[in-house]
């Protein structure tokens, strides 16, 4: 917990006055969430989007104002977590279930600060089960076709129901294990009809910042 509030506490070093601000979902980003809101009540000037209703509740108990996406041309920074990173800065995201959401901002955003501990930190991405947001229209078909790639798979529950994201969609979580080509996988997902995104973002971060268990940070 330490090496991540470390991670991104400095992450937060990056905002400046009037910028436009993405907040991530997940663990690490809820740290980055409350210096956000600690360097609001030091006076400031940010204006924010949330890529959860979770990090938009804690948004406005801290204080930080939140603006609608129709209302801003783009994001100027925004700081999110990761599952894994790899030493590409590629990343398997979507974990915490805000899948589609925080891609949106991510892509829209001019630099995507990514902060994580040393665990995240990866050789070969895989080992994390591949979140994939599907539409629960057609759903079994759709994990049909995704088990076609040879991947043990399962929708993810909650309560033994299954998990609907922010945007009414299921997650299929997939296990891939060392993923040699990601960037040719993300985009043969991306083209089964019923899948809305998958959590693979590639060559999105600008910036990894990974919170030591040593107090230090490091930046890649």
């Amino acid at each position: 917990m330490e090496s991540k509030r470390i991670a991104a506490e400095h992450a937060v070093t990056y905002i400046k006055d009037g910028m436009v601000v993405g907040l991530g979902t997940g663990s690490t980003a809820y740290w980055a969430i409350r210096k956000i809101g600690e360097r609001v009540k030091e006076g400031l000037l940010v204006r924010a989007v949330a890529t959860s209703r979770q990090s938009e509740q804690l948004a406005q108990e801290l204080g930080i104002p939140l603006v609608a996406f129709e209302e801003i041309d783009g994001i100027d920074i925004t700081i999110d977590g990761a599952d894994e990173v790899d030493g590409e800065l590629n990343l398997i995201k979507g974990g915490g279930g805000a899948l589609l959401r925080e891609k949106i901002v991510a892509a829209s955003s001019g630099k995507l600060i990514i902060i994580a501990d040393e665990s995240k930190l990866v050789n070969r991405l895989g080992t994390f089960p591949l979140p994939v947001e599907v539409t629960v229209f057609g759903s079994s078909l759709t994990m049909k076709k995704l088990a076609k790639f040879g991947c043990p798979l399962k929708l993810r529950t909650v309560n033994n129901q299954p998990f609907v994201t922010d945007n009414g969609n299921y997650i299929i979580d997939c296990q891939f294990g060392a993923i040699e080509q990601p960037q040719q996988l993300h985009d043969e997902i991306n083209g089964i009809p019923g899948v809305v995104i998958n959590g693979l973002f590639i060559h999105m971060a600008d910036r990894v910042i990974i919170g030591q268990n040593d107090g230090t940070v490091r930046e890649l």
